[in-house]
């Protein structure tokens, strides 16, 4: 009964959500300017909406970029017409034309890797469709100006550490040799036997790759690649192609950037259902949590309200 009841919940949160994002087609389309900030974000049809809100609530912030879309593969014609209307007819990829060379398929790998390409000349910000910036962002004009890469922190304590120091927090038996543990628990127990090309002291920090800023240049894919074929060896091909190990290399990358900004917890968040601080800026409203009463409905009824 719980699970049909939950299930329910989340449709008629779903309905609710479409309802207040819809709003945000009547308000100013979004100028883009070639001004070396790129907003990127990897979408389908689903979440078009969801992510006009969140594309259009951290640009009205910032002033500034243009809008690199991956297709999922799911966008239509008519959600390619909306898109052009509403963001500068931004440029559009297809995610079948990405190749992830030795890193795996799916899972949102082709959305990092193209990441790392387009950052030779361009600050990229990744961006979830199911985030929404609900005040000024200092933080991230400041990152911009001074090209330093940034990443949201997975929780409040999340710090850049050591790759023997994360490894020893956790047990074998309970994380690397488990196969019913997650994946990101597994390689972060692991990490201890991994050793990357170029960095003597590698550092980690858990962070959440729904919003994450790479700084212009980089080596491009080098490190992710190199990083990717050791947990390949470590874990194996199809433990390692599971869902999350994205996001632990985009949290790699950055904690390994010329000094990495973890951006305030306390304004720059994760809705886990605990409240959202007074003086929050930028939410991002993860699955487990996302419907969990009305909190997100009513973010984006704000935020379309700060759009007009």
């Amino acid at each position: 009964m719980n699970r049909i009841l939950d299930k329910l919940n989340r449709l008629l949160k779903e309905r609710a959500l479409g309802r207040a994002a819809r709003a945000v087609l009547d308000t100013s389309p979004v100028v883009p300017a070639n001004d070396g900030l790129v907003l990127f974000s990897m979408i389908g049809t689903r979440v078009l909406l969801p992510y006009l809100v969140a594309i259009k609530s951290l640009h009205a912030r910032l002033k500034r970029g243009r809008i690199v879309i991956l297709d999922d593969g799911t966008l239509t014609a008519d959600d390619r017409a909306i898109l052009a209307v509403q963001l500068g007819d931004p440029r559009i990829l297809a995610i079948a034309d990405v190749d992830t060379g030795p890193c795996p398929r799916g899972g949102t790998w082709e959305r990092l890797l193209t990441i790392l390409d387009i950052r030779a000349n361009d600050y990229v910000i990744q961006l979830d469709s199911d985030t929404v910036t609900a005040g000024d962002v200092p933080e991230i004009l400041g990152a911009i100006a001074a090209n330093r890469s940034f990443t949201l922190r997975g929780d409040p304590d999340s710090r850049l550490i050591g790759f023997s120091e994360i490894a020893a927090l956790t047990d074998d038996d309970a994380f690397l040799n488990n196969p019913a543990a997650h994946v990101q628990g597994a390689i972060e127990c692991g990490l201890d036997r991994i050793a990357l090309p170029g960095i003597a002291a590698p550092l980690y920090v858990r962070g959440c790759s729904g919003f994450a800023g790479f700084a212009r240049g980089g080596d491009g894919r080098k490190l992710a690649e190199a990083f990717s074929i050791e947990a390949t060896k470590l874990l194996g091909a199809k433990r390692w192609a599971e869902w999350g190990t994205e996001q632990v290399t985009s949290n790699m990358i950055i904690a390994n950037e010329p000094d990495a900004l973890l951006l305030p917890y306390d304004r720059y968040l994760n809705f886990w259902d605990r409240g959202i601080p007074a003086d929050a800026r930028f939410l991002h409203f993860i699955g487990s949590c996302r419907f969990n009463g009305t909190a997100y409905i009513d973010a984006a009824r704000d935020a379309v309200a700060a759009l007009r």
